[in-house]
């Protein structure tokens, strides 16, 4: 733990970002125990704890610089690589998708204190083709307000972190497994809630073809949209399919027989398998979400109805 001190006081600020650029590119990696103690140790100068609040925001603008190229680039293909990175549950995304369709740009000033969306929301400012000054300018502001709370609190609780290390320190190498364990425990905890959701979307899938198949027969399936209306505004949907809300009980105009089938475009169709398994508790017997969701469907070759 003193060498630990001892790197904050020698090297804190290559430290601070190196964290801070991890964290924000989606490992996950606490980075805010870092930013306090530098802040901490920094305030013996006037300008410590500016220096760390700016090498702060400038790590954390440029790792949501990569991710809004990549969602520029790659569009929401590269949600699902950023949810298995950081560990994040699939579902996120959808919630992340209605808050950034709800406040666009200027979410992003609050977009890192809300858990599970500032990552995927500077890949949306990508997707979504916002423009590159205004996403520097809100994603600076957040990063920012993110970077100064910490300093504002090491600094402010300087003291008592002292103590904290002091302790730690005290009790040396155990000081030093006790930290140690407690990075394990929130990885490990982040992991598990993980596997909890993927246990949670193992269910029956759809197939492109059979879907294709049903929808060209006599009996069509019924056919859902869990996506944000933007983004089927945007990017078009399966033809016919009807835009249905996650967290909405508005009844269906088809009988409790009909086959259903509910698409997304999220990692392991985790909106659409939640949307049919809230279906099915309402009474919905035929209900199978689509392997793979509307991008397996435009990759296939059919045909997508834009509105």
């Amino acid at each position: 733990m003193h060498s630990f001190v001892t790197l904050i006081e020698h090297h804190g600020l290559p430290l601070v970002f190196f964290c801070v650029l991890l964290e924000q590119a989606g490992i996950p990696l606490p980075a805010y125990p870092v930013l306090l103690v530098a802040a901490a140790v920094s305030s013996a100068t006037p300008q410590g704890p500016l220096q760390v609040l700016a090498v702060a925001a400038v790590a954390a603008l440029l790792a949501d610089l990569t991710w809004y190229a990549a969602g520029r680039r790659y569009g929401s293909r590269v949600l699902g690589t950023l949810c298995r990175l950081s560990l994040s549950p699939d579902s996120c995304v959808r919630q992340t998708q209605n808050l950034y369709a709800r406040w666009g740009a200027p979410s992003l000033s609050f977009a890192k204190f809300v858990p599970g969306f500032a990552s995927l929301a500077t890949a949306l400012a990508g997707t979504t083709r916002t423009s590159l000054p205004v996403f520097v300018g809100f994603d600076l502001i957040g990063a920012t307000l993110w970077a100064g709370v910490a300093v504002v609190l090491g600094v402010a609780f300087r003291d008592a972190i002292d103590e904290v290390l002091s302790t730690l320190a005290s009790l040396g190498r155990w000081g030093s497994l006790l930290v140690v364990a407690l990075f394990a425990v929130y990885v490990l905890t982040r992991w598990w809630k993980r596997r909890l959701l993927i246990r949670q979307l193992r269910m029956d899938r759809i197939s492109v073809a059979q879907l294709a198949e049903l929808l060209a027969s006599d009996r069509p399936p019924l056919v859902l949209d869990a996506r944000p209306l933007l983004q089927q505004q945007r990017e078009g949907r399966i033809p016919g399919a009807l835009l249905v809300e996650l967290d909405a009980d508005t009844p269906l105009p088809v009988p409790d027989d009909t086959d259903v089938v509910v698409y997304c475009a999220c990692p392991n169709d985790a909106s659409a398998v939640l949307v049919a398994r809230k279906l099915m508790k309402r009474g919905f017997r035929r209900v199978r979400p689509l392997a793979g969701g509307i991008d397996a469907w435009r990759a296939g070759g059919h045909a997508i109805a834009l509105e």
